[in-house]
């Protein structure tokens, strides 16, 4: 445990529930003409979408979710109607709600039992239809409806032929392109012009998770493309779906893959492009934003993100991430090139003090080159109790800005440390295809180089780390216990596979065309059986020597309640000490408040426990 000596000094105190409880505002949108702006906030507790005059301060809710909170919704094109998508107990089945705000009525245009919705595509040419993809038909595969928001009917106007993980429609909400898989975990993007679709481009499973649509331009003709194919970073190219044209570069970096492309929204002309290095680099392609982004720049120091545009194009709404300061939104008005702030996100995290991320980056016993962030209270005290925070997917990546994670462990005393592990993605595809089947593995090492690095650079406490993570960083603490307990005080595992035979074996319908790659970067049940119980915890409980808090979603569909119950399972039969919360009304990750408070709440008891860290004492 820690001394008393060692958290003096240390800021006050910040009450989890400042930063795990609902933001007080988050995700504005503008409304088409720029007239009223939505955003998400409380009421009664749960996440609602509130609309009002862009420029007032009277703001009403206009939908009545009193269960687990409105995550994702956006206005229509028409500027009459707000959409957005709900599940039900975190089963992922979403379902599209249209609301109209001026009579607040709420209809669910999709309601269909155990059928997944997704939005493909909604313009503004087309202002009363929104193109939704449903796995109506076949619980496997998603076809592509027309919905028309004046009559909420459902034409079905793409029928997935097997094999297709995703859809593009051009500029007149027609769906000309698809994104298919292939038997050995690569993907084919097929065009269609008359009803048959033909193969335009093919990319192997070495280029697969780093290429991909973009979209079409107005001409319908030329298809924008992220694109690896003999490059090592995701490049912006165009082609011509009618030739077999060489692709045409617009923008490369020689290690970082693009990661986002801004579009107008009429003219539809690439106007920037974005880089995730350290932290995100926007490189302006269009000449007529180039002031603009440059005032916005100076608006705030940190990342921006533009949210939203009217379709004047008068007006964005832009929003700033900082690693020390809550989420700040602005309006930009293009015409004066100024900007009004709105709000933050927590208003209330401004009153304390949070913690500075820092990039870091060292080499791996391989020679792999691998970065991250490390967040620590601003006062150091050379080696600290430290959390290894272990990012999900793993084809993903952690980012430089306001983590509420990294502030938690930072306020409590401890040093956070999050790695972007081979496999993680971002950095082109040699780093990302590292990560081939080496679940367990090389990632496993990285993770353990990471720790060692900290010690060696007088962070981290060596007889005081926790591994800790959700989803696959979930699977990795379960690792950390089993393959390296000796490195670890305690891990605390969330939603994380135990078993990697039955994980695949049991994803989700809907994710089989999926399936090749998995096996291509995970293991195959099939053909692999020994190799992937070597590499499941299951197998290797009898190695745990540490603390462990497992928690898991009931209602999870990708990582099933088997995967915590069966390790759970074990370790009380060995009688090994652990914690386990379930909760029945969640899915993959705790969306309710209440929920998560309580998890954070048993974790932050659990890492002071073992650690030595601070706790909010609510008794």
């Amino acid at each position: 445990m820690a001394t008393r000596d060692e958290h003096q000094g240390l800021p006050p105190l910040i009450p989890r529930d400042v930063i795990f409880g609902n933001p007080e505002r988050a995700e504005p949108q503008l409304s088409p003409d720029g007239a009223r702006m939505a955003f998400l906030a409380p009421l009664d507790g749960v996440l609602n979408v509130w609309v009002g005059a862009v420029d007032g301060d009277a703001f009403q809710p206009v939908t009545r979710d009193a269960d687990r909170g409105i995550r994702v919704y956006f206005w229509a094109h028409d500027g009459s109607h707000l959409l957005y998508l709900q599940d039900v107990g975190g089963d992922e089945n979403w379902h599209l709600f249209k609301v109209v705000p001026d009579s607040g009525s709420v209809v669910d245009v999709t309601p269909f039992d155990g059928v997944q919705a997704q939005i493909v595509a909604h313009d503004k040419r087309h202002p009363t239809q929104v193109l939704v993809a449903m796995n109506r038909d076949d619980e496997r595969l998603h076809d592509v409806y027309r919905l028309d928001l004046t009559d909420d009917s459902l034409e079905q106007v793409a029928k997935n032929p097997g094999n297709v993980i995703g859809w593009v429609a051009d500029a007149d909400l027609a769906v000309r392109a698809a994104m298919a898989s292939t038997p050995a975990g690569g993907t084919d993007l097929l065009v269609r012009d008359d009803g048959a679709w033909r193969t335009v481009v093919s990319w192997n499973s070495e280029d697969a998770l780093t290429s991909g649509p973009v979209g079409f331009a107005l001409d319908g003709r030329t298809l924008r493309l992220l694109d690896s194919r003999g490059v090592n970073a995701a490049r912006l190219v165009e082609i011509d779906v009618g030739s077999n044209a060489e692709p045409h570069v617009v923008a490369e970096d020689p290690q970082y893959d693009v990661s986002d492309v801004m579009v107008h929204p009429d003219t539809r002309r690439i106007q920037a492009v974005s880089y995730v290095a350290a932290r995100i680099e926007h490189v302006v392609l269009d000449d007529a934003i180039r002031p603009d982004v440059d005032a916005i720049r100076r608006l705030n120091s940190g990342d921006f993100r533009i949210y939203d545009r009217t379709h004047a194009d008068d007006v964005w709404l832009v929003g700033f991430t900082e690693d020390d300061r809550p989420v700040s939104y602005y309006a930009f008005d293009r015409g004066t090139r100024t900007g009004r702030f709105l709000f933050y996100n927590r208003s209330e995290l401004a009153g304390y003090t949070l913690a500075p991320m820092e990039p870091i980056s060292f080499r791996t016993r391989d020679g792999l080159t691998i970065h991250g962030y490390l967040t620590r209270t601003p006062n150091d005290r050379g080696a600290l109790p430290m959390v290894l925070d272990v990012h999900g997917g793993p084809w993903y990546r952690d980012v430089w800005g306001y983590d509420p994670e990294a502030q938690w462990f930072a306020n409590r005393g401890y040093a956070c440390l999050q790695v972007n592990f081979r496999g993680s993605t971002g950095y082109g595809k040699r780093f990302l295809n590292a990560g081939n089947k080496e679940w367990g593995g090389k990632m496993h090492d990285d993770l353990v180089d990471a720790v060692r690095w900290a010690v060696e650079q007088g962070i981290a406490d060596p007889g005081r780390v926790a591994i800790y993570g959700g989803s696959y960083g979930g699977y990795a603490a379960l690792v950390g216990a089993t393959f390296t307990p000796e490195l670890f005080r305690c891990a605390v595992a969330i939603v994380g596979p135990s078993n990697l035979l039955t994980f695949i074996n049991t994803i989700p319908p809907y994710w089989s065309s999926y399936l090749a790659m998995l096996h291509e970067r995970v293991g195959n049940p099939e053909t692999e059986t020994d190799f992937l119980r070597a590499r499941s915890p299951l197998f290797h409980v009898d190695r745990i020597r540490i603390p462990m808090l497992i928690a898991q979603g009931a209602n999870d569909p990708r990582v099933k309640q088997a995967e915590s119950e069966q390790i759970v399972a074990a370790m009380r039969e060995k009688k090994i000490p652990h914690e386990y919360l379930l909760f029945p009304d969640e899915g993959h990750g705790f969306a309710k408040p209440a929920n998560r408070l309580t998890f954070y709440a048993a974790a932050e008891r659990f890492l002071a426990r073992h650690l030595g860290g601070r706790f909010q004492d609510d008794d």
